[in-house]
């Protein structure tokens, strides 16, 4: 992942809790050897769909198959950085839209998600407190 100074909806940005931030590595041995990398955080989004733009909270799933080099496991950083693949993108665990709530059916869950989600969506693109942004898959275009 790259972790971008300025915020752009476009690039499909991450905003991440560190003290969330796992992972593990997998040495895999031969004539090339190589680790995979394994992992998972706790993030919020925004997206944009239809004009409407839309918060969102999840887990984004850490890995990277062929690693050349192994990572400091203690370093959340350092685990983002790691050129991490990133097709599968966010799992959106709720989500609102400044009208409608879209996620868990638990209200305990739910008031836990909305309160992150209505202040984030209110100081839109503004970081949530407790997260570090802005980190995204894609490759700088500049």
């Amino acid at each position: 992942m790259i972790r971008e100074a300025e915020f752009l909806i476009s690039r499909k940005p991450f905003a991440i809790d560190l003290s969330t931030v796992t992972a593990e590595l997998r040495p895999h041995g031969g004539d090339d050897p190589y680790y995979n990398l394994r992992g998972r955080a706790d993030a919020v989004w925004f997206r944009r769909q239809n004009g409407v733009t839309r918060a969102c909270i999840g887990s984004l799933m850490l890995f990277r198959h062929y690693l050349r080099e192994p990572v400091g496991l203690d370093d959340p950083h350092d685990i983002l950085s790691a050129d991490l693949d990133g097709r599968y993108g966010g799992d959106c665990h709720g989500r609102w839209d400044g009208k409608r709530y879209w996620g868990a059916q638990e209200p305990d869950v739910m008031e836990r998600h909305l309160a992150v989600l209505r202040p984030m969506l209110a100081n839109y693109p503004s970081l949530p407190p407790g997260y570090d942004g802005w980190w995204t898959y894609q490759a700088s275009a500049r």
